[in-house]
């Protein structure tokens, strides 16, 4: 599927307005679409396979600030650490010891974001606000020098409850501001509209761009 510049036009007007960062999500896309977006002045890209984020990385332009936003396995940060620009989804302490230990290794510091369960739904990963902050003060007492805790993640519940998706995002910006991080990583391509009236600072759009995953 080609990409409906005018769409992703539309859209970075829209960002631009409330200063929130576009993170194209390019998963199963091919290379050839994730070029036409850059040729569009598009930086920001999400992938959640390693392996496939690695391949996109060593054919794709330098300049591009790739953001893994799976779920990351401890024993496959190894393969991204040399490039990736922002970790999203990060979930516990040994976690976020293994990237900062493959980032010394690398001679980098990693931004990284903490994933918070808000959905419904069980299958999503992330923690409470109360086991949050028992890992933000245990972090507080280790040396993790080659990691930057720079904000949250969540993801709100599938539903077409546009009530409860905001409702959600809400007590996520809450949390935020608890924590006093800059920055807030939720919303959508069904729903990011209203985290941005919600307070996201980031969100993930893929099928709005790239049309429906293969």
């Amino acid at each position: 599927m080609a990409i409906d510049k005018e769409v992703y036009q539309q859209i970075i007007r829209e960002l631009k307005e409330h200063q929130v960062t576009l993170v194209a999500v390019s998963k199963t896309k091919p290379v050839t679409d994730i070029l036409e977006l850059y040729q569009l002045g598009q930086r920001d890209f999400g992938e959640n396979y390693v392996q496939e984020m690695a391949d996109k990385a060593s054919q794709l332009p330098q300049d591009i600030r790739w953001h893994y936003i799976g779920h990351l396995q401890t024993n496959k940060v190894k393969y991204i650490a040399p490039f990736v620009h922002l970790i999203q989804g990060v979930d516990s302490i040994k976690l976020l010891q293994e990237i900062n230990r493959q980032a010394a290794k690398n001679n980098r510091v990693i931004d990284v974001l903490i994933q918070i369960h808000i959905a419904e739904e069980e299958t999503k990963f992330g923690l409470n606000e109360e086991e949050l902050n028992a890992m933000m003060n245990e972090i507080a007492t280790m040396s993790l020098a080659n990691i930057h805790i720079c904000g949250l993640m969540g993801m709100a519940s599938f539903t077409n409850d546009k009530e409860k998706v905001r409702v959600e995002f809400r007590k996520l910006k809450g949390i935020l501001n608890n924590q006093r991080l800059p920055t807030l990583s939720m919303g959508m391509s069904s729903d990011y509209k209203i985290a941005i009236e919600e307070g996201s600072s980031m969100v993930r759009i893929g099928s709005i761009l790239f049309g429906t995953r293969n």
